[in-house]
């Protein structure tokens, strides 16, 4: 069952159900242990990537910097996971490996479709981060605390914190929507990235409950990993990336 996209021969599903997130994750674990030197390789960009921004906020001594850098993180993770769905993309079709094939995905299929889509995710990390200095910043001055951890422990800023994270998990959830098939759609298939987009937010729509329940595994689980100065990220990512591959192919076809 499933509806296509007008002009396309794309016909997303309606008709997913929990048994296929969970089909998706054991899948998604038999990828990384299958090869786990890719999953450990973009996992340790990823998770250098949060403790360079570990260190540089705590040295200048940016606490509120660093939970909005935290809380915005996962935003990147879609990106980050592009190699891994190649991965499996190729283990999918007896396609043989190689570190060129595998890191040249990144680059899409030289249409720079993957490297624009790419692009509007960073861009949104970092609209987030600047959402979050502003909140943060309102909120303190109104309660005359500075920004420091008293502030933190205060009732403002713990209501300051509540609000970002609701503001926060709203821009999350927005570029969930768009990522979610776009990204492996795009390794898969030669077609724009609005087209891509318009997919993933139509396989949304179509089984809004279950993609939404996936949305709140994934932050949960990275949230997580990344608590053990980005320790479990190792082994969540990876199978989170390759997951989300199998649950794409369960989607869209």
């Amino acid at each position: 069952m499933g509806a296509g996209i007008a002009g396309t021969d794309i016909a997303i599903a309606d008709n997913l159900t929990t048994r296929d997130l969970f089909a998706a994750l054991a899948a998604g674990w038999r990828d990384f242990l299958a090869k786990p030197q890719y999953g450990l390789f973009f996992a340790a960009f990823y998770a250098f990537s949060g403790v360079v921004l570990y260190y540089l906020f705590m040295v200048r001594g940016e606490a509120v910097w660093l939970i909005a850098a935290v809380a915005g993180f996962p935003l990147l993770a879609p990106f980050t996971a592009v190699g891994l769905y190649e991965v499996s993309r190729r283990r999918d079709r007896g396609m043989e490996m190689g570190w060129p094939a595998i890191l040249g995905a990144l680059g899409g299929r030289g249409d720079h479709q993957l490297l624009l889509i790419g692009g509007i995710i960073f861009v949104g990390f970092a609209f987030w981060v600047i959402i979050a200095h502003m909140i943060f910043a309102i909120f303190s001055a109104s309660a005359g605390l500075g920004e420091g951890m008293v502030f933190l422990r205060s009732t403002t800023g713990l209501t300051m914190l509540a609000f970002g994270g609701a503001v926060g998990a709203g821009i999350a959830f927005l570029f969930y929507a768009m990522t979610v098939m776009s990204l492996p759609m795009l390794v898969d298939r030669d077609v724009d990235f609005i087209t891509a987009i318009i997919a993933s937010f139509k396989a949304l729509g179509n089984n809004f409950a279950v993609l939404l329940l996936w949305a709140v595994m994934i932050a949960l689980a990275l949230f997580a990993a990344i608590l053990p100065l980005f320790v479990g990220l190792f082994v969540v990512l990876p199978v989170l990336g390759h997951a989300t591959w199998h649950l794409y192919r369960r989607t869209v076809t």
